[in-house]
Protein backbone atom coordinates (compact mmCIF):
# COMPACT_ATOMS: atom_id res chain seq x y z
CA UNK A 1 0.00 0.00 0.00
CA UNK A 2 1.50 3.15 -0.80
CA UNK A 3 1.29 6.24 1.69
CA UNK A 4 1.95 9.47 1.61
CA UNK A 5 5.29 10.81 2.76
CA UNK A 6 5.86 11.72 6.29
CA UNK A 7 4.38 15.35 7.18
CA UNK A 8 7.20 17.26 9.37
CA UNK A 9 5.83 20.49 9.46
CA UNK A 10 3.39 19.09 11.53
CA UNK A 11 2.94 19.08 15.47
CA UNK A 12 1.20 19.25 18.42
CA UNK A 13 0.06 22.73 20.00
CA UNK A 14 -2.92 23.42 22.63
CA UNK A 15 -6.21 24.31 21.04
CA UNK A 16 -10.07 24.84 23.16
CA UNK A 17 -12.02 21.26 23.53
CA UNK A 18 -13.95 20.22 21.05
CA UNK A 19 -17.05 21.68 22.42
CA UNK A 20 -16.87 24.50 24.94
CA UNK A 21 -20.26 25.46 25.23
CA UNK A 22 -20.80 21.96 26.67
CA UNK A 23 -23.59 21.71 30.24
CA UNK A 24 -24.70 19.63 32.33
CA UNK A 25 -27.25 17.00 30.89
CA UNK A 26 -26.64 17.93 27.76
CA UNK A 27 -26.57 15.45 24.82
CA UNK A 28 -24.18 14.28 22.37
CA UNK A 29 -26.71 14.81 19.93
CA UNK A 30 -26.44 18.79 20.51
CA UNK A 31 -23.49 19.24 18.30
CA UNK A 32 -23.45 18.06 14.79
CA UNK A 33 -19.96 16.36 15.50
CA UNK A 34 -22.31 14.50 18.08
CA UNK A 35 -25.30 13.82 15.83
CA UNK A 36 -23.11 12.38 12.99
CA UNK A 37 -21.36 10.12 15.60
CA UNK A 38 -24.26 8.61 16.62
CA UNK A 39 -25.87 7.93 13.14
CA UNK A 40 -23.02 5.45 12.86
CA UNK A 41 -24.83 3.34 15.87
CA UNK A 42 -27.83 2.83 13.77
CA UNK A 43 -26.03 -0.38 11.98
CA UNK A 44 -26.25 -1.85 15.43
CA UNK A 45 -23.44 -3.77 16.81
CA UNK A 46 -21.28 -6.98 17.02
CA UNK A 47 -20.70 -8.56 20.40
CA UNK A 48 -17.87 -10.85 20.59
CA UNK A 49 -17.56 -13.55 22.78
CA UNK A 50 -14.08 -14.04 23.71
CA UNK A 51 -13.80 -17.36 25.20
CA UNK A 52 -15.29 -18.36 22.10
CA UNK A 53 -13.32 -16.25 20.00
CA UNK A 54 -9.39 -17.39 17.94
CA UNK A 55 -7.16 -15.93 20.08
CA UNK A 56 -5.03 -14.03 17.27
CA UNK A 57 -8.04 -12.47 15.96
CA UNK A 58 -8.58 -11.26 19.67
CA UNK A 59 -5.46 -9.64 20.06
CA UNK A 60 -6.32 -8.13 16.54
CA UNK A 61 -9.35 -6.50 17.67
CA UNK A 62 -8.38 -5.34 21.14
CA UNK A 63 -4.95 -3.99 20.00
CA UNK A 64 -7.15 -1.89 17.39
CA UNK A 65 -9.31 -0.99 20.21
CA UNK A 66 -7.25 -0.04 23.01
CA UNK A 67 -5.97 2.84 21.68
CA UNK A 68 -3.75 4.94 21.58
CA UNK A 69 -1.12 3.10 23.78
CA UNK A 70 2.26 5.09 25.36
CA UNK A 71 5.57 2.84 24.33
CA UNK A 72 8.19 1.43 27.14
CA UNK A 73 11.14 0.90 25.49
CA UNK A 74 12.70 -1.68 28.79
CA UNK A 75 16.26 -2.14 29.06
CA UNK A 76 17.36 -5.27 31.19
CA UNK A 77 20.20 -7.26 31.48
CA UNK A 78 20.72 -11.04 32.39
CA UNK A 79 21.84 -12.85 34.91
CA UNK A 80 25.30 -13.48 32.64
CA UNK A 81 25.63 -9.99 31.72
CA UNK A 82 23.72 -9.94 27.89
CA UNK A 83 22.00 -6.41 27.85
CA UNK A 84 18.35 -6.40 26.29
CA UNK A 85 16.73 -3.36 24.74
CA UNK A 86 12.42 -3.97 23.72
CA UNK A 87 9.55 -1.65 23.26
CA UNK A 88 5.83 -2.62 24.95
CA UNK A 89 2.82 -1.26 24.01
CA UNK A 90 0.49 -2.65 27.23
CA UNK A 91 2.14 -0.23 28.99
CA UNK A 92 0.85 2.29 31.52
CA UNK A 93 1.24 4.49 35.00
CA UNK A 94 -0.13 2.62 38.18
CA UNK A 95 0.51 4.64 40.97
CA UNK A 96 2.71 8.10 41.61
CA UNK A 97 3.12 6.63 45.64
CA UNK A 98 5.18 4.50 45.36
CA UNK A 99 5.95 5.61 41.92
CA UNK A 100 5.04 2.32 39.66
CA UNK A 101 4.51 1.46 36.04
CA UNK A 102 3.27 -1.45 34.44
CA UNK A 103 4.44 -3.40 31.77
CA UNK A 104 3.00 -6.16 30.05
CA UNK A 105 4.89 -9.06 28.19
CA UNK A 106 3.71 -11.80 26.00
CA UNK A 107 5.24 -14.82 26.78
CA UNK A 108 7.36 -16.04 24.10
CA UNK A 109 5.33 -18.98 24.19
CA UNK A 110 3.00 -20.56 26.63
CA UNK A 111 4.66 -21.37 29.14
CA UNK A 112 8.41 -19.92 28.12
CA UNK A 113 9.03 -16.01 29.09
CA UNK A 114 10.68 -13.53 27.00
CA UNK A 115 13.97 -12.28 27.57
CA UNK A 116 12.64 -9.19 29.33
CA UNK A 117 10.70 -11.08 31.62
CA UNK A 118 13.29 -13.38 32.61
CA UNK A 119 15.91 -10.62 33.37
CA UNK A 120 13.38 -8.67 35.01
CA UNK A 121 12.55 -11.45 37.46
CA UNK A 122 15.80 -12.93 37.80
CA UNK A 123 18.42 -10.41 37.57
CA UNK A 124 18.82 -8.37 41.02
CA UNK A 125 20.13 -5.31 38.69
CA UNK A 126 17.08 -3.40 37.88
CA UNK A 127 15.98 -2.44 34.61
CA UNK A 128 15.10 0.95 32.62
CA UNK A 129 11.68 2.16 31.10
CA UNK A 130 12.57 4.83 28.29
CA UNK A 131 9.42 7.13 26.54
CA UNK A 132 9.94 6.70 22.58
CA UNK A 133 9.87 9.96 20.70
CA UNK A 134 9.42 10.65 17.46
CA UNK A 135 13.05 11.73 16.43
CA UNK A 136 14.02 7.95 17.19
CA UNK A 137 11.39 5.80 16.56
CA UNK A 138 12.40 3.99 13.74
CA UNK A 139 15.82 2.99 16.06
CA UNK A 140 13.08 2.06 18.63
CA UNK A 141 11.13 -0.40 16.59
CA UNK A 142 14.45 -2.07 15.49
CA UNK A 143 14.62 -3.49 18.65
CA UNK A 144 11.43 -5.37 18.16
CA UNK A 145 13.09 -8.25 16.02
CA UNK A 146 13.15 -11.62 16.72
CA UNK A 147 16.54 -12.24 17.58
CA UNK A 148 18.84 -14.98 18.67
CA UNK A 149 19.24 -14.25 22.43
CA UNK A 150 23.02 -13.70 21.96
CA UNK A 151 22.02 -10.78 19.26
CA UNK A 152 22.12 -7.40 20.71
CA UNK A 153 19.59 -5.40 20.37
CA UNK A 154 21.57 -1.56 21.19
CA UNK A 155 24.24 -2.61 18.24
CA UNK A 156 21.55 -3.69 15.39
CA UNK A 157 19.67 -0.97 16.64
CA UNK A 158 21.72 2.82 16.84
CA UNK A 159 20.12 3.67 20.29
CA UNK A 160 23.15 5.20 22.53
CA UNK A 161 23.60 3.29 26.30
CA UNK A 162 23.88 6.08 29.27
CA UNK A 163 24.51 4.79 32.07
CA UNK A 164 22.18 4.32 35.20
CA UNK A 165 22.68 5.54 38.77
CA UNK A 166 20.68 2.98 40.85
CA UNK A 167 20.32 0.17 38.24
CA UNK A 168 23.12 -1.86 36.28
CA UNK A 169 20.75 -1.80 33.30
CA UNK A 170 21.88 1.36 30.64
CA UNK A 171 19.44 4.11 30.06
CA UNK A 172 18.81 5.35 26.32
CA UNK A 173 20.14 8.12 25.64
CA UNK A 174 17.68 9.06 23.07
CA UNK A 175 14.87 8.86 25.42
CA UNK A 176 13.83 12.39 26.99
CA UNK A 177 12.17 10.36 30.12
CA UNK A 178 13.41 7.78 31.62
CA UNK A 179 12.94 5.47 34.76
CA UNK A 180 15.46 3.67 36.39
CA UNK A 181 13.10 0.67 38.30
CA UNK A 182 13.17 -2.19 40.30
CA UNK A 183 11.14 -4.93 40.06
CA UNK A 184 7.88 -4.75 42.55
CA UNK A 185 6.25 -7.69 41.79
CA UNK A 186 5.15 -10.30 38.94
CA UNK A 187 1.95 -11.52 38.30
CA UNK A 188 1.27 -14.46 35.97
CA UNK A 189 -1.71 -13.82 33.51
CA UNK A 190 -3.17 -17.00 33.65
CA UNK A 191 -6.06 -18.61 30.81
CA UNK A 192 -9.15 -19.59 33.37
CA UNK A 193 -9.69 -22.58 31.00
CA UNK A 194 -6.64 -24.40 30.34
CA UNK A 195 -4.90 -22.65 32.81
CA UNK A 196 -1.64 -22.00 30.89
CA UNK A 197 0.21 -18.85 31.99
CA UNK A 198 -0.18 -16.30 28.44
CA UNK A 199 1.12 -13.33 29.54
CA UNK A 200 2.99 -11.96 32.74
CA UNK A 201 2.39 -8.27 34.41
CA UNK A 202 5.61 -6.65 35.71
CA UNK A 203 5.10 -3.71 37.99
CA UNK A 204 8.25 -1.64 38.16
CA UNK A 205 8.72 0.84 40.81
CA UNK A 206 10.78 4.00 39.83
CA UNK A 207 13.80 4.69 41.40
CA UNK A 208 14.96 7.79 39.84
CA UNK A 209 13.41 9.58 36.36
CA UNK A 210 15.70 10.98 34.38
CA UNK A 211 14.01 14.51 32.38
CA UNK A 212 15.87 16.40 29.88
CA UNK A 213 16.03 20.31 30.92
CA UNK A 214 14.67 21.31 27.94
CA UNK A 215 11.43 19.04 27.16
CA UNK A 216 9.89 20.63 30.95
CA UNK A 217 7.87 23.91 31.21
CA UNK A 218 7.33 26.41 33.42
CA UNK A 219 6.10 24.48 35.97
CA UNK A 220 8.24 21.67 35.94
CA UNK A 221 6.46 19.08 33.87
CA UNK A 222 6.99 17.68 29.98
CA UNK A 223 5.79 19.94 27.23
CA UNK A 224 4.31 17.36 24.96
CA UNK A 225 4.47 20.05 22.14
CA UNK A 226 8.32 19.38 22.62
CA UNK A 227 8.27 15.74 23.76
CA UNK A 228 6.77 14.24 21.01
CA UNK A 229 5.91 11.02 22.03
CA UNK A 230 4.59 8.57 20.00
CA UNK A 231 1.76 5.64 20.20
CA UNK A 232 0.94 2.39 18.84
CA UNK A 233 -2.29 1.63 17.60
CA UNK A 234 -3.59 -1.47 16.02
CA UNK A 235 -1.37 -3.85 13.46
CA UNK A 236 1.52 -2.29 12.77
CA UNK A 237 0.55 1.56 12.95
CA UNK A 238 2.17 4.21 15.36
CA UNK A 239 0.50 7.69 15.92
CA UNK A 240 2.35 11.35 16.88
CA UNK A 241 0.26 13.35 19.19
CA UNK A 242 -1.92 16.05 17.46
CA UNK A 243 -3.01 19.10 18.94
CA UNK A 244 -4.40 18.72 22.57
CA UNK A 245 -6.47 20.21 24.71
CA UNK A 246 -7.42 20.96 28.28
CA UNK A 247 -10.63 20.45 30.39
CA UNK A 248 -11.03 21.21 33.67
CA UNK A 249 -12.18 18.74 36.32
CA UNK A 250 -15.45 18.84 37.55
CA UNK A 251 -16.11 20.11 40.65
CA UNK A 252 -18.69 19.36 43.06
CA UNK A 253 -18.17 22.82 45.13
CA UNK A 254 -18.22 25.11 42.05
CA UNK A 255 -20.85 23.30 39.89
CA UNK A 256 -23.24 21.78 42.36
CA UNK A 257 -25.86 24.09 41.66
CA UNK A 258 -25.65 23.34 37.75
CA UNK A 259 -25.46 19.45 38.29
CA UNK A 260 -28.52 19.43 40.24
CA UNK A 261 -30.34 21.86 37.63
CA UNK A 262 -29.48 19.49 34.77
CA UNK A 263 -30.63 16.54 37.45
CA UNK A 264 -34.07 18.40 37.93
CA UNK A 265 -34.17 19.41 33.77
CA UNK A 266 -33.32 15.22 33.12
CA UNK A 267 -36.30 13.98 35.64
CA UNK A 268 -39.01 16.48 34.13
CA UNK A 269 -37.98 14.97 30.59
Amino acid sequence: MSLPAFDRSLGSKYTGPPNPTWSWGQKIESTPEGREWMEGEKQGWKTVVTAEEDPNKLYALMISGVVPRPIALVSTISEEGIENLAPFSWFGMISNWPPVVAVSCLNATPGRLKDTTNNVKNSAGGFVVSIISEPFVELANATSIDAPPDVGEWSLSGLTKLPSIHVKASRVKESAFSMECQLYQTIPIVEPSSGTCTTTLILAHVKYIHVRKDMLNERGTVDITKFKPISRLGDNSYARVGDAYKLARPSWAADQGKVQEALERASAD
